[in-house]
């Protein structure tokens, strides 16, 4: 059974102001980065639907693509943001679909140097640079009163114990979190559930340390108590961790969409 400090949140990967709460990659117009590394050739099409069939969005080494993704999802990803926090926007932002192949030479040969996160990163930012360019997208940032979890520990206490494993790990897939280590693994599992849900997850369960953790809920199922195919992440929380979701309202980050246009086919 875990020990418990007096309670505080945990926050990760950003410094916060004042009262607010802190959010992972808050969103920042491109315009206001300084000046990333750039494309060679970037081709953009609108995508010609057929049935049956897929989207997928890789990043790998210096290329970008997209197939069959809409502008929504590629926000997303080049924000690292869920889609409750981006607003506005066009009416075909989440129905038109675009096939991207984007690549750079040797621009990215400084990133053997980076960490995964720092290289990703700056992928990102090259990704917002041709939206930018080609969408003419101009967003900025904002913070509104939104509706948020607190993952809070459950009236009979938290069920997963420590670890004396050395580094860390997280695996998330359809309908399941697993995480072993990290010094504050339980600030990680609330970033992660933040991710599944949608909807900013701050921790005010108080719990410090490194622990290994699992967690399996039905996929499909975010919104009632059970589901045939097994629980939901709610009440898989309380049944296999002993924590809980509580809704509230807290100030959210969020990028706000100022302008989006079609591209020039090419």
């Amino acid at each position: 059974m875990p020990s418990f400090s007096p309670a505080r949140i945990l926050l990760l990967a950003i410094v916060i102001a004042g009262s607010h709460y802190a959010f992972p990659q808050s969103p920042v117009a491109p315009q206001s980065q300084s000046a990333p590394l750039a494309f060679d050739v970037a081709a953009i099409h609108q995508h010609i639907p057929e049935p049956h069939e897929r989207s997928h969005i890789v990043n790998e080494g210096g290329s970008f693509t997209t197939v069959n993704v809409d502008l929504a999802a590629i926000l997303q990803w080049a924000y690292n943001l869920p889609e409750s926090r981006i607003v506005g926007g066009p009416s075909w932002l989440g129905s038109a679909r675009w096939d991207i192949e984007a690549k750079a030479d040797n621009a990215l040969d400084t990133q053997k140097t980076y960490d995964a996160d720092a290289a990703r990163q700056e992928k990102r930012r090259m990704v917002q640079a041709l939206l930018a360019d080609r969408f003419h997208f101009v967003a900025h940032q904002e913070t509104r009163e939104l509706p948020i979890y607190a993952l809070v520990v459950a009236k009979r206490g938290a069920k997963f114990l420590d670890t004396k494993a050395e580094g860390s790990k997280f695996d998330r897939w359809n309908g399941r979190i697993e995480l072993q280590g990290g010094d504050d693994t339980v600030a990680v599992l609330a970033e992660q559930l933040a991710k599944v849900l949608g909807r900013v997850v701050v921790d005010k369960t108080g719990i410090q340390g490194r622990y290994k953790i699992a967690l399996t809920w039905a996929p499909d199922d975010r919104t009632t108590a059970s589901s045939e195919a097994g629980p939901s992440i709610f009440t898989a929380l309380q049944e296999q961790l002993g924590l809980k979701l509580k809704p509230q309202k807290g100030p959210v980050e969020v990028l706000v969409i100022d302008r989006a246009e079609m591209p020039s086919q090419n």
